[in-house]
């Protein structure tokens, strides 16, 4: 999935992609075992849709019964021993390193306040999304979003209608902001790792990134300007407290910009740094580097906790459930893609060999325009990272080639992979992390499919029109 996504998915840092270590051969397995991913996904799609009290008690419990259904399946047909290898390294090696790579930024952003009262006008939101999309490149998607989505909700919490404002958050600061540099989005590490240079992309990618984020700004201050001047959108007097009003811009729990800073680092050096010290957990293998990022990122989850003020964590409302939430599903979602990635890993002789062929033309070149949907399309609904290497792989997957002669097919990979995540509320972690916050706070957010509504008809023509100016 690709929400394991933003500088969320970096946690893969230490290891390649998901379905390697029990290696399980894609060309052999039938599409049917992609059903239970297929069902978490539908699940998380429809049943808030039309069973939100059962979704709201029992989501955990739905996410572990597909894990199930394809656990059990597979432990029958491969033998409890791939099984295990598998579960082992989803958990170990992904899950793990994810969730507590989350749960560092949700909590240290967590623990800053921005003091004052801030009035959510059409003007301010968007400099609040064009701050965001700056940040998102160099503190990764989900740090930006953790750090903004609070104070952006405020802002706003005296106006009627505020589902478009938190959606073109997920657009701008979730996705398309982290498009620019290896610490912005878990792809674009990904290739760093694979030998794209660190200020490659935004060399490459730098004229799209601006023309996607700026006509999403201007079309957002238009929709919300619409929304601002219309009667009866201020539903109620400002519950801030007029006495805030009067306090300059601040703020509280400065001390966690140093902690959010050594996540960054710890994230950073885990990519560079390496080292043949390794230890194999049941057919996983824990590198050194990746060890002790998780352990540093723990002693910062700690240490932010520890330090924070509580009237900070008060006054931003903060609570456990949103994380509760996005480390449920996806504990589900990691482990029934494991088969479909492995069916992707498997190129043209696997079960989604149209897809890989479809991007190569008669002539046997790459075709960059369908290297920018297939990887876009597929890393709205699987894991952007392995979805980035498995095209960087079939684009040749020597990095010192795609950054030169094949250049136009690398940018359109990178794109695809970061840009399109914003397609589905799955197609990046922190989407649903500032999903579940926003809804945490009252705001009525679009169901699944309402999202993907608002993807089509904003975010896909823009798509379409950046095909045919860069990547033709």
């Amino acid at each position: 999935m690709k929400m394991t996504r933003a500088l969320a998915l970096i946690a893969v840092a230490a290891m390649p992609a998901m379905a390697q270590a029990a290696d399980i051969d894609g060309a052999a397995l039938s599409v049917l075992w992609g059903v239970p991913f297929a069902g978490i996904l539908l699940s998380i799609a429809l049943m808030p849709l039309f069973a939100p009290a059962f979704w709201h008690h029992h989501f955990g419990k739905v996410a572990a019964a597909w894990s199930l259904a394809f656990l059990i399946p597979f432990a029958i047909t491969f033998g409890p021993t791939a099984a295990g290898a598998s579960f082992v390294h989803a958990l170990v090696a992904e899950y793990i390193p994810f969730v507590i790579l989350l749960t560092a930024l949700f909590t240290v952003a967590g623990g800053i306040y921005i003091r004052g009262n801030l009035h959510g006008s059409p003007g301010l939101n968007t400099a609040i999304l064009a701050i965001g999309a700056v940040l998102a490149s160099f503190m990764g998607t989900t740090g930006a979003s953790m750090l903004l989505i609070r104070p952006l909700i405020r802002a706003n919490d005296n106006r009627k209608h505020m589902a478009h404002v938190v959606v073109f958050f997920i657009f701008i600061v979730s996705n398309a902001g982290g498009s620019l540099t290896p610490l912005g989005d878990p792809p674009l590490f990904l290739g760093f790792l694979k030998g794209v240079t660190f200020f490659w992309t935004v060399s490459h990618i730098l004229p799209e990134t601006l023309f996607l984020v700026g006509v999403l700004l201007v079309l957002f201050y238009f929709l919300d300007s619409w929304y601002f001047r219309r009667s009866g959108e201020v539903r109620r007097e400002d519950p801030t407290p007029d006495t805030v009003g009067k306090e300059r811009i601040g703020f509280e729990g400065k001390g966690n910009f140093v902690l959010l800073l050594a996540v960054v680092v710890l994230v950073l050096m885990s990519g560079i740094w390496k080292s043949d010290v390794q230890w194999v957990i049941a057919g996983a293998h824990v590198g050194l580097p990746g060890l002790v990022r998780d352990v540093g990122l723990i002693v910062v989850t700690l240490l932010s906790l520890k330090l924070t003020p509580r009237p900070v964590h008060e006054k931003n409302q903060f609570s456990w459930g949103p994380m509760q939430e996005v480390a449920k599903l996806f504990a589900g979602i990691f482990l029934t893609i494991i088969p479909v990635i492995a069916m992707l890993k498997a190129g043209v002789n696997g079960p989604f060999g149209a897809i890989v062929s479809a991007v190569t033309r008669p002539d046997g070149s790459p075709d960059p325009a369908m290297y920018f949907w297939a990887s876009g399309v597929l890393s709205s609904f699987l894991d952007n990272a392995p979805t980035y290497l498995v095209f960087f792989n079939t684009a040749g997957g020597d990095a010192q080639v795609l950054m030169t002669t094949l250049a136009p097919t690398l940018a359109a990979i990178s794109a695809g992979s970061v840009f399109m995540g914003a397609n589905t509320y799955i197609g990046n972690a922190p989407n649903m992390m500032v999903k579940a916050i926003a809804e945490d706070r009252g705001v009525r957010m679009p169901s699944f499919f309402g999202y993907m509504a608002w993807s089509v008809c904003v975010l896909v023509p823009l798509f379409i029109i950046m095909t045919f100016i860069w990547f033709r």
